[in-house]
């Protein structure tokens, strides 16, 4: 399987193409993407369209710079729930780790490295897509978005020592130099950013001691293995995609940047297949929504991905042996006579 990233990875995009005169819809159909899908943020995306989708639309706008603009609309939220530990780090150091160790949780391609030698500190940021492409744009959003962090800590007025690219310079720099000041270096051995390593110790401005532990709490429960099997990964976009009325092994394949074949194929070479996945993540998550009170049950029939309430209910009584407002009163009296 080829890398995935976060549709968060598309933060902004949609509205710097129109602002520049581009259809974006249009090209992301081009590379196999579907603009509807925007709306779920955490739903996996195939790395390679992304990749492709930011060239083609430098090639359309005639901006060499569309990446690095993109980067420029970015804030540290658009990272995810990683962003809300980060925060509560005590100092850039503790920050910057944390987000390279991460990395893998919204960008599958990002591979990069902070290393510290003579007073300087270096982070080379690597994209490997899983095949040789053009990646000239995604590598400056990636930098930049790197920048805006650090600056994000270390203040408006911060300045590294330098900002690296392997690729050369645009015909025309300004955007560059507004982004990075007059540091910027092209035709480089590597991308990324030198800066002083003492910027490493200057503590987080933003950081509540109080917080940084229930915020470490919260992240590690959600923090999931570098190793994700198939399954798991087709598990977590099915529990994505069923809100969306849309959960299919089709939109799971497109997702992953696969055909159906190869999702079955794996999913099979697992003991699994796509109907056995998404009733049992369905059962999981029915029983969670069912026990709320506070939620209809026609509410907890869309979430679940049903056409219509009269579906949920046969289905949860196949299921479960009884309809869902009957099992939600025997849990409710459960609960009351585990009370008493």
């Amino acid at each position: 399987m080829k890398p995935l990233v976060r549709n968060a990875a598309l933060n902004s995009y949609i509205e710097l193409s129109r602002s520049l005169g581009i259809d974006p819809r249009e090209l992301m159909k081009r590379v196999g993407l579907d603009p509807a899908g925007l709306a779920v943020q955490d739903r996996w995306i195939s790395g390679v369209a992304v990749t492709q989708l930011f060239e083609l639309s430098a090639v359309a706008s005639r901006r060499e710079d569309f990446g690095l603009l993109l980067a420029e609309r970015r804030r540290l939220s658009n990272l995810g729930p990683i962003s809300l530990v980060i925060r509560e780090e005590p100092d850039v150091r503790s920050a910057l780790e944390l987000l390279v160790r991460h990395e893998y949780m919204y960008n599958e391609m990002l591979h990069s490295r902070l290393s510290e030698t003579n007073g300087l500190a270096t982070l080379k940021v690597a994209l490997e897509p899983g095949e040789a492409m053009p990646a000239r744009q995604a590598m400056e959003l990636a930098v930049g978005v790197f920048h805006q962090v650090l600056r994000g800590f270390l203040g408006a007025r911060w300045q590294p020592v330098s900002v690296c690219f392997t690729h050369g310079a645009p015909a025309d720099t300004g955007t560059h130099r507004r982004a990075f000041g007059p540091v910027v270096e092209f035709d480089r051995e590597f991308n990324g950013i030198v800066f002083y390593a003492s910027d490493l110790s200057v503590p987080n401005p933003m950081s509540d001691p109080l917080l940084h532990a229930y915020a470490r709490q919260y992240f590690d429960s959600i923090a999931v293995s570098r190793d994700t099997t198939v399954p798991d990964r087709v598990r977590e976009l099915i529990e994505v995609l069923l809100p969306t009325g849309r959960c299919s092994i089709e939109q799971v394949a497109t997702s992953l940047g696969v055909d159906r074949r190869t999702v079955h194929r794996h999913l099979s070479a697992s003991g699994e297949s796509f109907s056995s996945l998404l009733n049992t993540t369905r059962a999981q998550l029915a029983e969670q929504l069912v026990a709320n009170q506070r939620r209809s049950l026609t509410e907890i029939s869309g979430l679940l991905g049903f056409a219509a309430p009269s579906a949920f209910s046969r289905w949860f009584g196949q299921r479960f042996g009884c309809s869902p407002r009957e099992w939600r009163n025997r849990r409710t009296r459960q609960r009351h006579s585990g009370e008493e």
